[in-house]
């Protein structure tokens, strides 16, 4: 068991560690999700493991999407950004986490939550389809979409400019 735990941090430390160098907004080089474009939004569920149809959600208003997870210490690191930029904007555009489902369950993210709360609703990606509906290409990638639906911003890493994202998005 605990060569399986170490096999699993290591293959997470990796992941996060390959999007330490793309700290910036999406260049055309980039892969995820392209600027421009309006997914389909998926059905996900809510750690209650209720569905959560994010159809009610894009297209009427600007959305921010961070792909997350509790063991991602760059997640940990954009966190404070991320609740400042709610503080801001949360009125104005609606902020959700989408857990994915990589060595997390909805009793993990709980356990999580209450030592390390945040402002905005938490979902969880059971099945992957926000992953693949947004291209998420590792945690701490953040989607942000305008008020139409389509994607005004992608990024990973912990030193995204989401004010500058966020003002962007809510240009009519």
């Amino acid at each position: 068991m605990k060569r399986k735990t170490g096999i699993v941090l290591l293959v997470s430390t990796l992941v996060c560690l390959r999007a330490a160098p793309a700290l910036r907004a999406q260049d055309p080089d980039d892969v995820g999700i392209a600027v421009g474009a309006t997914p389909a939004a998926p059905k996900i569920q809510d750690l209650s493991r209720h569905t959560v149809d994010l159809a009610r959600y894009v297209g009427h208003g600007p959305v921010l999407l961070e792909f997350w997870a509790t063991w991602c210490p760059i997640c940990r690191a954009l966190q404070p950004k991320l609740t400042a930029a709610f503080a801001r904007y949360g009125k104005q555009a609606t902020f959700l986490a989408i857990g994915v489902a990589v060595n997390e369950t909805p009793a993990s993210i709980q356990r999580h939550l209450a030592d390390h709360p945040v402002p905005y609703a938490v979902l969880w990606d059971s099945g992957g389809n926000a992953t693949r509906a947004f291209q998420a290409v590792t945690t701490s990638y953040v989607v942000i979409l305008n008020a139409k639906g389509a994607v005004t911003y992608t990024g990973t890493g912990s030193d995204q400019d989401l004010d500058g994202a966020l003002e962007q998005a809510l240009k009519p």
